[in-house]
């Protein structure tokens, strides 16, 4: 393996494929690839710098899975090479995992009609839509009412009953096999151990961001706050790059929560997160005729990550120059 090139076992064109990781493999190419070069542990690293990878997982990276999002084969292939390139540099890898029950608010098993039908993926349900009784809530009504009534006042989503997804526990639940071996490489070779955290369990939210669920509170009832831990760890770094999927959603909540945070208790910080646009893709919009601005997915994104770089952030690629 030659500096900055990926090892020999990698193969782009195979990203989109699962097997099992073949870590074995990769820690023993890493610690070569370590021993070769004589890379100093990232204990030493100056400046720090922190990949952060939001959703990496075959639910969202990999064809055929339920909530496979376009481009993001080849975002994550980008990202792997990426990595690769730039072991000696990155001092940590931190990695979310989106995970799912099967009875969560935004899965069909939650809702049903008048005849007791589940709703199709990708319908939306609004609050007049649970007061007018074309949905009904087969769990906690009271509570499901007030999530939706509140989620629509944040002006960022509307409730989307999405097809089941890294269900914990499944396939789609894991890192993509190619990613999950750069990450083992990376350990080996730097004597780091990856940050990897979960979210999105609690049935009566939903947790795009990493950082925080999009409602709080209902009824009384806490459903989650900021992870203060999290964006403490991941502003301890002189430098954040972000990528994963999907850029209007998960990505995009993670990044404004981040936005918040940083403006309200260190603004001068916000250049210390790097996004690399070319890590991530939106999610499609649906097919409804005419499109509700707000789930035209792709422009939302667009427009977001705009004024992102306006508040501060920085947009790069993995092709840019460290």
């Amino acid at each position: 393996m030659r500096d900055g090139a990926s090892p020999d076992y990698f193969d782009p064109a195979r990203v989109g494929e699962l097997w099992v990781e073949r870590a074995g493999l990769a820690a023993e190419a890493g610690r070569r690839y370590a021993e070769e070069r004589r890379l100093s542990p990232s204990s030493h690293d100056a400046p720090r710098v922190c990949a952060f990878g939001i959703d990496c997982q075959v639910g969202f990276c990999t064809p055929g899975a339920s909530l496979f999002v376009p481009g993001a084969v080849e975002d994550t292939a980008r990202t792997i090479a990426w990595i690769y390139a730039h072991v000696g540099r990155i001092t940590e890898l931190a990695l979310s995992l989106d995970t799912h029950s099967v009875f969560q608010i935004f899965h069909p098993s939650w809702w049903a009609d008048d005849a007791g039908a589940a709703p199709p993926p990708f319908t939306t349900i609004r609050a007049q839509d649970v007061r007018d009784g074309r949905w009904r809530a087969l769990r906690s009504p009271d509570e499901s009412l007030e999530y939706v009534e509140k989620l629509e006042a944040t002006g960022r989503y509307t409730l989307t009953v999405w097809p089941f997804h890294t269900l914990l526990g499944g396939t789609s639940h894991a890192l993509v096999p190619a990613l999950m071996e750069a990450v083992v490489f990376h350990a080996a070779a730097r004597g780091a151990t990856p940050r990897i955290v979960t979210k999105g369990s609690e049935p009566l939210t939903e947790s795009y961001s990493v950082l925080a669920p999009e409602v709080r509170e209902v009824r009384g009832r806490k459903l989650g706050g900021l992870d203060r831990a999290l964006v403490d760890a991941l502003m301890s770094f002189d430098r954040v790059y972000v990528f994963g999927q999907a850029k209007s959603h998960c990505v995009l909540s993670t990044l404004r929560d981040l936005a918040t945070h940083i403006e309200a208790e260190a603004p001068a910080d916000m250049d210390k997160i790097w996004i690399l646009e070319d890590a991530t893709s939106p999610v499609p919009a649906p097919p409804i005729d005419p499109l509700p601005p707000e789930l035209d997915y792709p422009r939302v994104a667009e427009r977001a990550f705009a004024e992102l770089a306006e508040r501060g952030m920085r947009l790069v690629k993995t092709s840019d120059p460290w």
